[in-house]
């Protein structure tokens, strides 16, 4: 299938390992040019060498954590080219009991996880008004239905996300330009495999990560951790202009650990 985005310029946050990752090599085999981003110029460098997609890709370091580094995300990257799609996967998780996390926690996740989103769809939506043409997508989590007991503070950021992504899709009614969340389950990237060996410690890993299923996601219609790549070409879909009757939806990619219809 031609997902019509060869030529388009996307911009993905947190994408130098991982889901985020997955997804610039997913729109770049698509024909897009694809800004990689991460906090650091080593770790930016390194994404692009280990992708390997030469000209077709666009190192830009910026924390978009903060405000400063959202706003220098967008200065570098519309230096290049109008931003046509908007990937907002920067994140981070940390399991926590409830009663540790600390106001500070709170405030980092939310600044991270969903402040980073909100800043960087703030800077591109109305250039993509005005083109009649784009897609934002919300790199969400099953977690936003499901919130896990051992990181609420995760689990809320995923939420809003979903309200977020709703309420600018409203906004952009009658025009080229969609919105949508996608909801992955938990899958296999680099930080989800070091938070698995930390909680296998000397116990076999392959066991712990079934005991993860049964224990922790026992929901889980396909009982197995989901691979970048499979979320990265659900991304790739939703970027597509195949894609353009879908918008303000929440779109599972999670093994059907949510029993429901939402």
């Amino acid at each position: 299938m031609d997902l019509k985005i060869a030529g388009k310029f996307a911009v993905v946050t947190g994408s130098t390992s991982g889901i985020g990752k997955a997804i610039a090599k997913a729109l770049a085999a698509e024909g897009a040019k694809v800004a990689v981003n991460g906090r650091s110029q080593k770790s930016v460098d390194a994404a692009l060498e280990e992708l390997g997609l030469g000209d077709q890709a666009v190192g830009i370091p910026a924390d978009v954590g903060t405000a400063e580094g959202c706003a220098e995300l967008v200065r570098q990257a519309t230096k290049i080219a109008p931003i046509d799609i908007l990937v907002n996967n920067a994140g981070i998780f940390e399991p926590k009991e409830f009663d540790q996390i600390s106001d500070d926690d709170w405030h980092r996740f939310f600044d991270v996880n969903v402040m980073s989103g909100v800043r960087m769809s703030r800077a591109v939506a109305d250039q993509m008004r005005q083109r009649d043409w784009g897609r934002i997508i919300f790199i969400a989590s099953e977690s936003a239905i499901n919130i896990p007991t051992e990181m609420i503070h995760y689990g809320m950021t995923k939420t809003a996300q979903l309200a977020i992504s709703r309420g600018l899709a409203k906004t952009m009614k009658s025009t080229g330009v969609t919105v949508n969340s996608v909801l992955p389950g938990p899958t296999w990237s680099e930080g989800v495999e070091q938070f698995v060996e930390e909680l296998a410690g000397e116990n076999d890993l392959a066991e712990t990560k079934a005991t993860f299923f049964s224990e922790a996601r026992p929901t889980s219609l396909i009982q197995r951790f989901g691979k970048t790549e499979e979320v990265a070409a659900m991304v790739a879909f939703l970027c597509s202009e195949q894609a353009a009757t879908t918008t303000g939806a929440a779109v599972r990619c999670e093994g059907g650990i949510v029993d429901c219809c939402f």
